[in-house]
């Protein structure tokens, strides 16, 4: 007879963004209802800055810092905080098999390297043994242009200590669907006790600007909600650093720890972007997640990763017109949108709702985010990727 699936908590929260560092901070501009935006900077870009940190607070040695590009930083300090978040920061026995998920893109480009190459080359005598030359020469040792994903999970493990297993996952939102999923679905299965789950992005970058404008994905000019991109459609690009402890419940128990939310289910899929797809997935997704659980109207609310690209975002505003009992809080009108942590991002601010046990307040105009004055206990996390890529997670009380 197999044995019944573990229940698995969250213990631990790690998160840095434009609206600041640390569960607090974010629970408290998140009810404020001011989404933070610049619209300046990177015009006529709309970014979300991340805040200023103090990075010596999670990375004490400048040599680490100094090795580590921006979302690499931002990354390994926002798993810091979900540790001592977890209250397991320095307790080195159970980091040492503390198993790790990270979500991560394939890093940053360096633009004076790439600038001085681009200019060089069609003056070089021999083009092929300039750009060998300067490749050898100009790059960091251990990299080339655009930094290994798999870094980040290797800072985390030398500078905080976590050696257990360790899996990175690279594919924008849906890779940081499956690393939410992956670890749930292991600590279910009694395949490990305790992960550190999530990933960084650093929407500060001028390539991915240019990356993403070439699809004409990115939101530009005025800052508008993301409910009401319509017109104007696009995401705007945010820096963000989100990690979540995950433990069994009889682990967690055993050490004292108590819990945030119960994390209890997590789903994923990759439609085709034929017209409707996307909602058909997300549809195909609430159908196994009712199969797991009842989700009840009076006491549920449903946190979107919708970024505000269509046809993506009209596709996911389908599929909650078909559960209208249910308010709604798109995430990425308050921080942006940061491709691989915006899943694990959101899975905390749900855990920050249902922990405080209500909605934080709407941000929007357009009459879809509503308010909700009953008490919370549920919520369903969606994602649906800017081109492809969606999920669901269920949040809930802990009784």
């Amino acid at each position: 007879m197999a044995e019944p699936r573990r229940e698995v908590w969250i213990t631990g929260i790690g998160i840095v963004s434009c609206l600041g560092e640390g569960p607090d901070v974010h629970w408290t501009k998140l009810n404020e209802g001011k989404p933070a935006a610049d619209t300046t900077t990177f015009a006529p870009c709309v970014v979300h800055p991340i805040v200023a940190i103090d990075f010596d607070k999670q990375i004490p040695k400048k040599g680490d810092q100094r090795q580590m590009e921006a979302w690499q930083r931002i990354g390994t300090y926002a798993a810091g905080l979900a540790l001592d978040n977890a209250g397991v920061k320095g307790d080195k026995a159970l980091l040492a098999r503390m198993d790790m998920i990270t979500a991560a893109g394939g890093g940053e480009r360096d633009l004076a390297v790439d600038s001085a190459i681009m200019s060089g080359l069609p003056k070089a005598a021999d083009p092929d043994t300039f750009l060998n030359e300067r490749l050898m020469s100009d790059l960091r040792p251990t990299l080339f242009l655009a930094q290994l994903s798999n870094l980040l999970a290797g800072n985390i493990s030398i500078v905080h200590g976590v050696t257990g297993s360790s899996r990175t996952f690279m594919g924008e939102e849906g890779a940081g669907c499956d690393a939410v999923r992956i670890a749930l679905a292991r600590i279910e299965a009694g395949q490990s006790d305790i992960t550190l789950v999530g990933g960084a992005h650093n929407g500060e970058r001028k390539d991915l600007m240019m990356l993403y404008e070439s699809g004409g994905y990115l939101l530009k000019g005025e800052f508008r909600p993301v409910w009401e991109r319509a017109q104007h459609p696009g995401f705007a690009l945010g820096s963000m650093g989100a990690f979540l402890v995950l433990e069994s419940r009889d682990h967690a128990q055993a050490r004292g720890a108590r819990p945030l939310a119960r994390l209890s289910a997590v789903l994923s899929d990759r439609s085709s972007r034929k017209p409707g797809a996307a909602t058909a997935a997300l549809e195909g997704l609430w159908g196994k997640l009712a199969g797991k659980t009842a989700i009840d109207d009076e006491a549920a609310a449903i946190i979107s990763g919708a970024t505000g690209a269509e046809p993506a975002t009209a596709e996911e505003r389908a599929f909650l017109g078909r559960h209208p009992a249910l308010p709604v809080r798109a995430t990425g009108t308050y921080i942006g949108h940061g491709m691989e942590p915006q899943f694990s991002m959101n899975i905390a601010l749900a855990a920050l709702a249902v922990n405080h046990g209500r909605l934080f307040a709407p941000a929007d105009r357009s009459g879809l985010e509503k308010p909700m004055d009953a008490p919370l206990r549920q919520v369903v996390v969606t994602g649906v990727g800017h081109w492809r890529g969606e999920g669901l997670a269920l949040v809930e009380a802990v009784n």
